[in-house]
């Protein structure tokens, strides 16, 4: 993955300070000041929220920092969570719900791999290379896998794609991946073809769609919002930190809003309002598959009940929807920017209205 530049705190408040769209400077220095009172914190979500922006007149709306850093633990039992956390348990243990997920092909503790029902022993690099070419040598159509640390790889950290090219070539980079993995945990699995209509927006990544969950006091199931996340590269991950972005979805529609964001310190303070490279608009763009997804999603929070607030990602296969993953202690602070205030949302209003009852 290629790595991006994040720009300083000083280099981003002087981007922002150039802005055209942003506010006045009268205007902002009130603004934070009135959310200093509110929320009796430094406002810093002020600028990583965009409330900077013209138009944005809603900004008590967001959810500050310090609330959101509290929330998820609150209804997230902390041994019912391992099955989350750990990107095996959680393969195993939603499998047998007849789920589509990614296919595993391989898994290992440092140097002993697990294929099927075979366990080998991996001595060196070289060894390696030999069990990573016969996985694409059993797997013809393979032109890529997914290699993903077990636990830490959020964020599209611990995160590789290895290509059929990439591996017989024998780049310096495979054996620098080839080195972390012998002193961890990893996950092989194959590689998800999207559909063709997200494939048009995004080729580069897969492009998957965040929902989150929230299962109330009396059981009744929610989805609280989604938005699709995108790399605006060429990047294989779709993580705003990896120089993505996120646009809200209209979960009554079907369709895209208008704008994507990114985080400041990786893209900068402009607006997207389509794709940098397939200059695809976002606007009304239909998600394919959606309900379906949606029902995933329901199903999956339901199975885990002691995990009452969770961040799914969902990909939308050439087939239909596919499970990547769970976050017990996922960024709601995306859901909060994409959606335009959580504290808007019905929904989040119940996690809230909960905390605050108790």
């Amino acid at each position: 993955m290629t790595d991006i530049r994040k720009r300083t705190r000083f280099e981003q408040l002087k981007e922002i300070l150039r802005d055209p769209e942003r506010k006045s400077i009268m205007l902002m220095a009130y603004e934070l000041f009135y959310l200093t009172l509110l929320h009796k914190e430094l406002p810093v979500h002020y600028f990583s929220r965009y409330l900077f922006k013209n138009g944005t007149s809603n900004i008590k709306e967001y959810l500050p920092n310090k609330l959101i850093r509290d929330i998820t633990p609150r209804f997230n039992n902390s041994k019912q969570k391992e099955v989350l956390d750990n990107k095996l348990y959680f393969n195993l243990f939603y499998n047998q719900f007849n789920i589509s997920l990614p296919k595993i092909v391989m898994y290992n503790h440092k140097h002993k791999f697990v294929t099927g029902n075979v366990t080998t022993e991996v001595k060196n690099i070289n060894d390696l290379k030999v069990l990573l070419k016969d996985i694409f040598y059993q797997n013809p159509s393979y032109d890529s896998i997914f290699i993903k640390k077990t636990y830490a790889s959020a964020s599209g950290r611990n995160i590789f794609k290895l290509t059929r090219k990439e591996l017989m070539e024998g780049t310096d980079s495979i054996n620098e991946f080839c080195n972390d993995i012998l002193r961890s945990e990893f996950l092989f699995q194959e590689t998800i073809k999207q559909h063709p209509d997200l494939d048009i927006l995004n080729p580069s990544s897969l492009n998957t769609i965040r929902f989150d969950t929230f299962i109330d006091k009396d059981g009744r199931i929610d989805i609280i919002s989604g938005f699709l996340k995108m790399s605006t590269n060429n990047s294989y991950v779709d993580n705003n930190i990896a120089g993505g972005c996120g646009v809200s979805i209209n979960l009554n529609t079907g369709k895209l809003q208008k704008f994507g964001y990114s985080k400041i310190k990786v893209s900068g303070v402009k607006l997207l309002t389509e794709h940098p490279v397939t200059k695809t608009k976002f606007e009304d763009l239909s998600i394919p598959c959606l309900a379906e997804a949606k029902e995933v999603v329901l199903k999956v929070a339901g199975l885990m009940p002691g995990l009452r607030l969770v961040g799914w990602d969902v990909a939308i296969g050439e087939s239909g929807p596919v499970l990547i993953e769970g976050n017990s202690d996922y960024g709601i602070n995306s859901n909060d920017l994409m959606f335009g205030g959580y504290l808007s949302n019905p929904t989040f209003r119940k996690v809230l209205d909960e905390i605050n009852h108790r």
